[in-house]
């Protein structure tokens, strides 16, 4: 495979992000985000590419809170897998998260072994108190819904594992 850079997104890579994440949406392992979202939201996304600059890979990084961010919508094409651009992503969206000030990062995920190499563990308690939980159920953000583990995203976490990585 040629080398792999990440970047930030930009709108002209909104349409192979939604072809990217495609894939994913139809089995259910990340909620669907139609274009018009992903446009909004091109400011949290960094991208893999190749040297011909094909996005082999994508990752946003969702701010919930003053001290707690998200890392959603990670995928990578499948003929990238198991070549390091997924961990290229997680690398770069954490490095944005200490940018930021972010102190944790919270992800729900199936696939439980490769974020643990990045330093998430699985999480089981509540990550917000009451007030700042009665505060975020005024997001639109269906993310936003999926952490706060409400029943109408049930069909995209069953199955997921909550997991926190706490940054230094």
């Amino acid at each position: 495979m040629n080398r792999i850079t990440t970047r930030r997104a930009r709108t002209a890579d909104v349409v192979a992000i939604h072809a990217l994440i495609a894939p994913y949406v139809e089995q259910n392992i990340i909620l669907r985000k139609d274009l018009v979202v992903l446009y909004e939201a091109v400011q949290e996304f960094i991208v893999a590419e190749d040297e011909a600059g094909t996005i082999l890979g994508c990752g946003a990084l969702h701010v919930l809170w003053r001290d707690l961010g998200e890392i959603r919508t990670v995928a990578t094409h499948p003929d990238a897998q198991g070549k390091g651009v997924g961990g290229s992503i997680v690398r770069g969206l954490v490095a944005a998260a200490k940018d930021l000030g972010l102190e944790r990062l919270f992800c729900l995920t199936f696939e439980t072994d490769f974020f643990a190499k990045y330093g998430f563990a699985a999480v089981d308690e509540h990550l917000v108190d009451e007030s700042t939980y009665k505060e975020m159920l005024h997001s639109p953000d269906a993310g936003m819904a999926e952490f706060l583990d409400l029943p109408w995203v049930k069909p995209n976490t069953l199955g997921n594992t909550r997991m926190l990585m706490r940054l230094a």
